[in-house]
């Protein structure tokens, strides 16, 4: 099961249980209903709470990564597990974003909603 919730060119998703494809299918559909004509969209996925992932899911990623290389500005991955860290450095080959993981999601948020500027 997921959660989604988008503010402007945000998307936050939260992965509760197994995360399965119709989960993915939706997390496809929010975003390419926030994505503007060639702009981009920053993610927060908090997997945290992941219990597991099915096989399609991973294939899904993959194909979708490779399709959509330049749909993301920034990526933020909250997670423990070290596979999804490794899984998480694997997909950076695949698209342009800066894609960084953390262990707390307020790090995360801010990095993210970080633009970069000095006050």
């Amino acid at each position: 099961m997921i959660a989604i919730d988008h503010s402007g060119e945000l998307v936050t998703v939260t992965v509760l249980g197994e995360f399965v494809l119709a989960d993915y299918k939706e997390f496809e559909d929010m975003v390419r209903a926030t994505l503007v004509p060639g702009g981009r969209v920053n993610l927060l996925i908090d997997l945290r709470q992941m219990a597991d992932f099915t096989l399609d899911v991973a294939w899904e990623d993959i194909k979708y990564t490779r399709s959509h290389p330049d749909d993301f500005g920034k990526i933020a991955v909250v997670t423990h597990s070290e596979w999804v860290i490794w899984s998480a450095w694997l997909s950076q080959m695949f698209i342009n974003a800066d894609v960084q993981v953390f262990d707390d999601a307020e790090e995360a948020r801010g990095w993210i909603e970080d633009d970069g500027k000095e006050e």
